[in-house]
């Protein structure tokens, strides 16, 4: 359900944007308020799990969600969607990493705890994936409002069985939530992302803009002063001495951003551009999602054989090309000549996701490697927020330049593809092995999701 949601909404703009009568700016908007939030509060949610109880975290976090989802149902403007999209962020932040402590208390003994978060992570993404398609369906069904409403049963079922079955366990010795870091990462996030957003609008040089933009600045670096000094910062920053967590999370953020910000506009450019139906647009763009699928359980047994650096490399080479190639498409391109593009771009990512995860854990200690999983998978979500808003600023300045929208689509995955294989020089110089823990260490505390790889380092 988490990672559905990020990907499901994608094929609900068009019709979002037909019956809210919004812009692209309110589109960028909806999208990433559930983004933000989820990547904002996924640490804090695991501590939160650690110290509380991953049942009573999990539970609080579906009750919130499922609400959150029969809010956005119901919001006729998208001031008050974008307020119920943050609000369903905020649970999916609770309940994604309590539902990876449940598992980790459920399953004491190490073999069967690595299969069950094998599976964990396979739905996970599996979601991920097919969002597109399962929101091109229920739009085309019904309406937009559809994609939240599927949520409310499975929601209700969950808490109703939950209540009942979910053991209850703590982590006594949790650290304590860094609030400060907490609350700055978030400014800082949230106020890069209205200026990216919003310039679009304003214009770059508006005082607004750039005083969003001077803000970031300031909060940044008063983030890293404030990490550098207290006892438990939710990001240590020791971590990135380490090349290999560096680059890892590093290329994570790259492969957030161009899977998420051209992933935004596949929908559209079939539905605007060619003139597609919602239902059309949902079927052509499942090439990619079925790659995707099809290879990330696959790549991290590659990774374990040929290692991450090579792996990661030929996936970003990929995804891309794909992506580059995706910038000659237009109106009149028939679907024979666009589906490989998507195939090669899905094929790309679904390489890099668990082999990157799984580099920054084993550059670790074995007791952090639930905090460098966390930090992974919050990159990956950073980078997908970043991903909507520039490219979508990109979109929005080709078209006050005079171009169509199609022709701004096409700048924007030559830039998400240009990005992309830039950061395969980068990996391929730079994402070196690691000398691992040896397996019969200590597990780390399992505080957040995202560890696909947990299997091959056994």
């Amino acid at each position: 359900m988490v990672l559905l949601n990020n990907t499901i909404t994608s094929a609900a703009l068009p019709d979002m944007q037909q019956r809210l009568h919004t812009t692209l700016t309110g589109l960028q908007w909806i999208v990433n308020g559930y983004v933000i939030a989820v990547a904002m509060l996924l640490l804090a949610g695991g501590v939160f799990a650690d110290r509380f109880g991953g049942k009573r975290i999990f539970l609080g976090g579906m009750a919130v969600f499922t609400l959150a989802s029969l809010l956005c149902s119901l919001c006729a403007t998208v001031g008050w969607l974008l307020a119920a999209r943050i609000l369903q962020g905020i649970g999916a932040a609770a309940l994604s990493p309590a539902s990876l402590a449940l598992l980790a208390s459920g399953y004491p003994v190490l073999q069967d705890r690595v299969k069950a978060i094998g599976q964990w992570a396979t739905f996970s993404g599996i979601g991920l994936a097919v969002g597109p398609a399962a929101g091109g369906i229920l739009v085309e069904a019904f309406d937009w409002r559809a994609i939240f409403l599927i949520n409310i049963p499975i929601g209700v079922v969950t808490l109703v069985v939950g209540a009942r079955i979910l053991p209850e366990r703590r982590n006594p010795d949790a650290p304590p939530l860094d609030l400060p870091g907490q609350v700055l990462a978030l400014l800082v996030v949230g106020t890069l992302t209205f200026g990216l957003i919003e310039a679009g609008e304003l214009g770059w040089t508006s005082p607004l803009i750039l005083s969003c933009f001077g803000a970031t600045i300031i909060l940044l670096a008063l983030f890293l002063t404030i990490e550098a000094r207290v006892a438990a910062p939710m990001l240590p920053l020791r971590l990135f001495k380490l090349r290999l967590f560096t680059v890892s999370n590093v290329a994570m953020t790259i492969v957030g951003f161009g899977l998420m910000g051209s992933g935004f506009f596949f929908s559209q450019f079939f539905v605007t551009v060619q003139g597609h139906s919602v239902m059309g647009a949902a079927m052509e763009t499942l090439p990619c999602s079925i790659a995707m699928v099809v290879c990330s359980p696959y790549a991290a047994r590659i990774a374990a054989r040929f290692g991450f650096r090579s792996v990661v490399t030929v996936g970003l080479v990929l995804a891309g090309a794909g992506l580059v190639t995706m910038a000659s498409v237009d109106a009149n391109t028939p679907y024979l000549n666009v589906w490989w593009r998507l195939a090669i771009t899905g094929v790309g990512f679904g390489l890099t996701m668990s082999p990157l995860t799984g580099a920054a854990i084993s550059s670790v200690g074995p007791r952090e490697g639930g905090l460098a999983s966390g930090i992974s998978s919050t990159t990956r979500q950073i980078g997908s927020v970043f991903g909507v808003a520039v490219l979508g600023a990109i979109v929005r300045t080709r078209q006050e330049h005079g171009a169509s929208f199609g022709s701004g689509l096409n700048t924007a995955f030559l830039t998400a593809g240009v990005v992309t294989l830039v950061s395969a020089v980068f990996t391929a110089l730079w994402l070196v092995r690691q000398q691992q823990a040896p397996a019969a260490d200590v597990p780390p505390t399992i505080r957040t999701p995202d560890r696909q790889l947990t299997g091959s380092r056994s």
